[in-house]
């Protein structure tokens, strides 16, 4: 069993907790994702780590209370636990493996949305200990919803607040804050890394383009067998077909091909698309087993 050794409530229907998992903990790098068992008979969910400390033996998880099975992982409270705990799983970060003084030479943004700000964290949290500062947006619709701001303050160099209502911070979504920044505040930057809802790093991708800034995006929220196997998470990266639980979960967000991702998304809720994706996509409907984290 994986103990849950802390649970709090970060805003509605957003959870952390703190599992225990020494193996995982000591294995971990920006950008992967666990896979949590509640049960012999519970679904498999894929979870972006939001951190980990390898000499406690814990990883931190966020995630959100939508579906039943996330809502039933939402009852569980401190010193219960989980079946299975399974990662560190995908690919780590590109900036893992970037040379420190290439990464020094780099102005980098970061922009979290929603639940994304949990996958940022680690990363904002690997450059401030490598010595580099970076800036970072957090958006969400209201205040009520901005999560991890106090932790994201301690590691980033600024912190840039959006909520598309104006409750809190700079009113507009995250985009108009990326604008603000470059167009009015006169900031340069060469990479943005965005993380949240497809259609928030969509629409993203579309600014950073027209504004010549290399831009990460993470696909874990299609994610959902988390082994490649389910066919899910089947994407078109530059012209080739990926798996983001494979290949990814991280791409480059300017040769992702957003609305198909989209169409594809809501066509697998269903029985019968499923069906349809299976035919029309044969031999390339699955991924295969996930060997990014064997390195």
């Amino acid at each position: 069993m994986y103990e849950i050794l802390k649970k709090e409530i970060l805003a509605p229907n957003i959870y952390l907790m703190d599992i225990h998992a020494p193996r995982v903990a000591k294995s971990c790098y920006p950008g992967q994702f666990v896979i949590v068992k509640m049960d012999e008979k519970g679904e498999r969910i894929p979870l972006t780590i939001c951190d980990y400390n390898s000499e406690a033996g814990t990883v931190t998880i966020v995630f959100q209370a939508l579906g039943n099975s996330t809502k039933r992982m939402a009852e569980y409270e401190t010193g219960e636990g989980f079946r299975d705990f399974t990662g560190p799983l995908g690919c780590k970060s590109e900036l893992v493996d970037e040379p420190i003084e290439e990464l020094q030479k780099k102005n980098i943004l970061f922009v979290a949305g929603g639940v994304g700000t949990a996958p940022v964290y680690p990363q904002v949290k690997y450059m401030k200990n490598l010595g580099i500062d970076v800036d970072c947006i957090i958006g969400a619709r209201n205040k009520e919803l901005i999560i991890l701001e106090e932790e994201m303050k301690k590691v980033a160099e600024n912190v840039y607040v959006a909520t598309d209502d104006g409750s809190y911070g700079f009113k507009g979504n995250v985009n108009d804050c990326i604008k603000d920044l470059v167009n009015n505040q006169r900031k340069h930057y060469d990479l943005v890394i965005a993380i949240g809802p497809i259609i928030m790093m969509k629409f993203v991708c579309i600014l950073t383009k027209e504004l010549g800034i290399h831009t990460i995006v993470s696909m874990n929220p299609i994610m959902v067998d988390g082994t490649g196997m389910c066919g899910a998470c089947r994407l078109t990266v530059g012209g080739q077909v990926k798996f983001a639980c494979v290949d990814g979960p991280e791409f480059d967000g300017h040769l992702v091909d957003f609305d198909e991702s989209m169409k594809r998304q809501q066509m697998y809720k269903t029985v019968e698309g499923r069906a349809i994706l299976k035919e029309k996509e044969g031999a390339t409907h699955k991924g295969g087993g996930c060997g990014c984290s064997d390195d």
